[in-house]
Order: structure tokens, then C-alpha cells, then sequence
């Protein structure tokens, strides 16, 4: 449960932190003087919300009682269906089939890119680990 809390106020505070740097970018690069504020209630509260479930998901991968496909598969359908119903609620996606379609296509090309770095990355962590407890 601290794991879980923990995870979900870095969550929630990368996903603000990342709705004021987008609002920052909009007007200083966008020559925007003013904004709606409805939208960027909307659109910060989207950006908490999709922070903090992208921080609490990975927690699949610390269950020992799942195969790794399992986890995988747990992380991908949670992160795609909650990602969907805010994209589709909030507007960042249209809802239209080929929106859809072109929106999952390109999470999919990026969660295998982020999915091969960590495993990547925790394969090699493994096999220092494996050899330092080799030169014990």
C-alpha cells in the first residue's frame, strides 16, 4: 500500500508538471494571450489523471505470481482502456474508427518501444547481478 501511495503522488505530480509545461509551450510558443479556462481544466486534470495511472500500472510487474506475458498483458490492457476512455472523454482523440486506429497504433509502436528498453535495461541489471554474486 506505501508502494502504491508513493507511486501515485509521483503520478499525479509528473502529470501536473507535465500539464504546465504544455500550457507554458502553448502560449509562449503559440502567441496565445489567453486561455480557455474549462479546457485547461479539463486537459491538466486529464494529464494528472493519465500521470498517476502510468505510475500506479506498473505494479503488475512486481507481482511474483505472474509470468512476465501475464504482467504484460495485465499493464497493456489497463493502461489502453483507461488511456481510451480519457483520450475519447476528454478529446484528445476524436471519436472516429480511424482515429482509433491510428491513435492505437501509435501507442502500441510506443509501449513495445518503452516494454523492449526496460526489459532490456533489467536483463542487463540481471546478469551484473548474476555475476557479482559469481565473484562471491
Amino acid at each position: 500500500m506505501k508502494t502504491f501511495l508513493f507511486r501515485s503522488m509521483i503520478g499525479i505530480f509528473f502529470g501536473a508538471f507535465l500539464a504546465v509545461i504544455v500550457t507554458n509551450s502553448v502560449v509562449y510558443f503559440g502567441n496565445q494571450d489567453m486561455l480557455d479556462g474549462q479546457l485547461f481544466m479539463k486537459n491538466s486534470l486529464g494529464s494528472i489523471f493519465c500521470g498517476w495511472f502510468f505510475t500506479v500500472s506498473p505494479l503488475y510487474f512486481e507481482n511474483p505470481k505472474l509470468r512476465l506475458t501475464q504482467q504484460t498483458g495485465l499493464h497493456f490492457a489497463t493502461v489502453v482502456v483507461l488511456y481510451f476512455i480519457l483520450a475519447f472523454g476528454i478529446g484528445w482523440v476524436p471519436f472516429t474508427l480511424k482515429s482509433f486506429l491510428v491513435a492505437l497504433l501509435v501507442f502500441i509502436v510506443f509501449y513495445l518501444f518503452f516494454w523492449i528498453a526496460f526489459y532490456l535495461y533489467f536483463r542487463k541489471q540481471a546478469q551484473k547481478l548474476n555475476e557479482e554474486l559469481k565473484g562471491l
